[in-house]
C-alpha cells in the first residue's frame, strides 16, 4: 500500500482546527496536510518498518531524556510548520527552550518546525516524496534531517542553509553534530 494524496479543493479547504478534528475522529489513520491543502493518507507500515522505526525512536528518546536539552517525538506527533503544512516525521527532536516559549494546547499540533527530523523509508514510500518532504522541513527551519533508506542502504543528511545533501553508503552510525551534541545513532537493526 502506498500513501494517497487527496485534493480537496473542489469541496473545501480544511482549517487547522478541522484537520485536527479529522485526525481525532480517525485515530487509526495517519494523516498529513500539505501546504497546498492536500490531505495525505498514509497506510500503516509493515512489521519490518515498524521494528526499525521503534528502534530509532527509542534510541533518540533515551538520549534525549539523558541529555535533557530537548524533547524527542515519535511519528504520531503533528507539527504545524510555518508554511501551514502539518507534517509527522518518523522521529523528531525540539530544543527544550523553544518548547518552553510556547503554551500550546496539549491536544494540538506543535506550531513550529522541529530542530531535527528523521524520515525512514518503508517499502511503500517513494524516495522522491521523502526527499521533497526533507526539503520542505529545511525551508521551514529544521536544522538537521536524516533520510534513512534501508532499501538502498543509504542515508541522506540535510542541513539548514546548505544546498548540498550528503549521501552516505552503508554507514554504521550517524552523529547529531552541533544540533544534537553527543547523540550518535547506531544504525544496526535500522539500516541493515
Amino acid at each position: 500500500m502506498t500513501a494517497v494524496t487527496l485534493n480537496l479543493d473542489a469541496i473545501t479547504t480544511l482549517t487547522h482546527e478541522q484537520f485536527r478534528e479529522l485526525c481525532r475522529s480517525n485515530r487509526d489513520v495517519r494523516l498529513e496536510l500539505t501546504v497546498r491543502g492536500e490531505l495525505i493518507v498514509m497506510p500503516p507500515t509493515g512489521w519490518e518498518s515498524g521494528k526499525r522505526n521503534a528502534s530509532l525512536t527509542g534510541r533518540l528518546s533515551v538520549w534525549s531524556e539523558t541529555d535533557a536539552t530537548g524533547v524527542a517525538f515519535d511519528s504520531s506527533t503533528g507539527f504545524r510548520l510555518p508554511n501551514g503544512a502539518v507534517r509527522s516525521p518518523d522521529a523528531a527532536w525540539v530544543r527544550k527552550d523553544r518548547l518552553d516559549a510556547l503554551d500550546p494546547d496539549p491536544e494540538s499540533f506543535l506550531p513550529l518546525a522541529p530542530d531535527f527530523v528523521i524520515e525512514l523509508r518503508s517499502a511503500s514510500d517513494s524516495a522522491q516524496s521523502l526527499r521533497d518532504k526533507m526539503k520542505e522541513y529545511l525551508e521551514n527551519g529544521v536544522r538537521l534531517g536524516w533520510f534513512l533508506n534501508p532499501k538502498d542502504k543509504e542515508v541522506e543528511i540535510y542541513r539548514f542553509g546548505q544546498n548540498n545533501v550528503e549521501v552516505l553508503k552503508s554507514p554504521v552510525s550517524l552523529s547529531g553534530e552541533e544540533v544534537l551534541p553527543g547523540f550518535v545513532l547506531e544504525l544496526k537493526g535500522i539500516l541493515d
